[in-house]
């Protein structure tokens, strides 16, 4: 089974308050949801076109269970409180065979 890898990119935040109700709810759901925090925070370095933004990477055992995760009732709790506390760039990816 290929892994998955859930990243996600801080473009702004508007309201901290938000994001830390958000991180309170979304990392239980993550991690009870099989998800793996691999690396979180702000990047040390960036190149070409990149941004020096917050950045969390979670690792999955398959595409399903990443958004099955997403998908839960616990994760779109987590995504109620966080509103429109922040401008988030995330995506589901498949890790190479």
């Amino acid at each position: 089974m290929t892994k998955a890898y859930w990243i996600t990119c801080y473009r702004s935040v508007s309201n901290p308050d938000a994001v830390a109700a958000y991180v309170k709810l979304a990392a239980p759901a993550i991690t009870a949801g099989g998800g793996r925090f691999l690396a979180r925070g702000i990047d040390p370095l960036v190149y070409e076109d990149g941004r020096k933004e917050r950045t969390v990477l979670i690792e999955f055992d398959s595409v399903e269970q990443a958004v099955a995760l997403h998908d839960s009732p616990a994760y779109q709790a987590a995504l109620a409180a966080l509103g429109d506390g922040a401008v988030r760039d995330m995506r589901i990816i498949e890790g190479a065979a």
